[in-house]
């Protein structure tokens, strides 16, 4: 799987901006490259955010979901974990300072997987 370059950097826009709170969205795209935000309502704080989930439209294609951390960690927290293994195969958590190495990806289980990062034609 990919994310594209663009995207990537919108995502850690989105979380310096949400700074200190936390923000979260659904990532889509294409076949194999995730390129696009699906933000739902959510409540936010420094130390979580609740996304609704009842309220994503039927047939919406998903990969899965981004969140930010207001720490330096990436790491999943328990709660994350059960966000993981309810919707989607990709979850990125960007982590303070939002800068290009200030990101991981999981797959369900919380295992740590790579995303190659490609430039849009």
């Amino acid at each position: 799987m990919k994310i594209s370059k663009t995207l990537l950097l919108t995502i850690l826009e989105a979380a310096k901006s949400a700074h200190p709170d936390e923000f979260v969205a659904l990532l889509s795209g294409s076949k194999d490259v995730i390129e696009e935000l699906i933000f739902l309502p959510f409540v936010s704080g420094s130390v979580s955010a609740v996304i609704h989930l009842d309220m994503l439209p039927i047939g919406m294609k998903v990969f899965g979901t981004v969140h930010s951390h207001s720490s330096p960690s990436c790491r999943p927290s328990d709660e994350d974990m059960a966000l993981f293994t309810r919707f989607g195969k990709y979850h990125i958590i960007v982590c303070y300072p939002y800068d290009e190495r200030s990101w991981k990806c999981y797959d369900r289980s919380g295992s740590e997987i790579e995303l190659e990062v490609v430039e849009e034609d």
